[in-house]
């Protein structure tokens, strides 16, 4: 089966909104952000659901939404947590290739500069760089290409991801 869809994950800040519209675009699939499209069902934003729900209640509902994307030629944005579920992960990458957008913690530093109200799913004493270190084993192990976006363009990783998926 060749799988028609293209999943970005990376840390918040990574690009993958940014460069998911862009890479859409230029392969001609559609767009789809997951933490949208969370924020469009539950009728808040990731904030107000860490707010008042707590963080692995946001899990949660990532996940179920995560399990119900069945869409296909759809380049797909996911929320920077999406690898806390191995079962949604599996889920996506039968009909996606993930791609993995690798962020300098410094690059992520200056890129977010609203670390404390983004609606970011992590445990109240956990700094961004303990975060990092977490999620990055994640995003390797989901990831069947990794591409580097703390210094080049869009342009340039559109035209990199698309030689890569061949």
């Amino acid at each position: 089966m060749i799988k028609s869809n293209i999943i970005l994950i990376g840390m918040p800040g990574a690009g993958k909104t940014s460069l998911g519209i862009k890479l859409a675009r230029k392969t001609g699939k559609n767009f789809l952000d997951t933490d949208s499209l969370i924020e469009k069902t539950q009728g808040r934003t990731l904030q107000e659901i860490i707010d008042t729900l707590g963080y692995m209640e946001l899990l949660r509902i990532e996940e179920n939404v995560l399990l119900k994307v069945n869409h296909n030629d759809h380049v797909i944005s996911t929320g920077g947590s999406a690898p806390y579920s191995h079962k949604a992960m599996m889920h996506l990458k039968k009909n996606g290739i993930v791609i993995f957008l690798d962020v300098t913690i410094d690059v992520l530093k200056k890129r977010i500069h609203n670390f404390n109200t983004r609606g970011l799913a992590k445990r109240a004493d956990q700094s961004f760089e303990e975060l990092f270190e977490e999620r990055k084993a994640l995003y390797v192990k989901y990831a069947d290409i990794i591409v580097e976006n703390s210094f080049m363009s869009l342009d340039h990783n559109c035209k990199e991801i698309v030689k890569r998926l061949g």
